[in-house]
């Protein structure tokens, strides 16, 4: 009875062990993240998991094929030092209304979002393309809410960004104020800020609290929180 016991487990491991081996890329924890990777708990994992030297190889890869225009900048010292972070210029063909700083994992992962998501979302949803992002900043030496007893803010070490407003091809433009409002676009706003969850650690809207009235704030602490 024990032999049939251990062959049986023997089989099992076996057979899950060939299947593991042909899962897709995308699917195995395990194999090296790729930019054509699908958004998801697989990929958020892998992203999680880059060490510095994968995730300014990958950054690199993505200003090779245009997916995001970034510039190396100096370390900084000071109350709230940065390290190994860039300046990003745009989203390839979606411009913004001001670079900003970020450290490797914020760059990389807002790079994948605006084009493994915001845009085909934008293209789905309301039938243009999405031109422009406008946001409020990244990098803020500060703590969280401004509070002098609260821990430091995602944005003191630039791994925070903060949306305010997209311009589509067709001239619109709508803001997360006005956009949460309209049954038009409310729709929209709310498959960007869910689709967030893919890439970052948390993304947080309008419905959070009243300080994210009039933005999207994308941040890399936390496994996929998205409200």
């Amino acid at each position: 009875m024990k032999g049939k016991s251990l062959l049986t487990v023997v089989i099992i491991v076996a057979i899950a062990t060939v299947g593991y081996r042909w899962l897709p890329s995308h699917y195995n924890p395990f194999v090296p993240l790729t930019l054509d990777d699908p958004p998801g708990k697989i990929t958020q994992f892998k992203l999680r998991r880059l060490t510095p030297q994968e995730c300014e190889a990958l950054l690199s890869q993505a200003n090779q094929r245009r997916l995001i225009r970034t510039q190396p900048v100096a370390d900084s010292r000071g109350e709230c030092p940065l390290n190994d972070v860039v300046r990003v210029r745009d989203f390839g063909p979606v411009s913004l209304n001001s670079s900003f700083l970020a450290s490797c994992p914020l760059a990389l992962s807002s790079a994948l979002y605006v084009s493994h998501q915001a845009r085909p979302l934008t293209r789905g949803y309301l039938g243009s393309e999405l031109t422009r992002i406008e946001h409020l900043g990244s990098f803020a030496c500060r703590n969280i809410y401004h509070r002098p007893d609260a821990r430091r803010s995602e944005h003191a070490t630039a791994e925070a960004l903060d949306i305010s407003a997209f311009r589509l091809a067709n001239g619109q433009r709508i803001t997360v104020l006005n956009g949460w409002r309209s049954e038009k676009t409310q729709p929209w706003l709310k498959a960007m800020l869910a689709a967030s969850c893919g890439y970052y650690g948390n993304g947080l809207g309008p419905d959070y609290n009243a300080a994210h009235a009039n933005h999207f704030h994308f941040g890399m602490r936390g496994y996929g929180l998205c409200r």
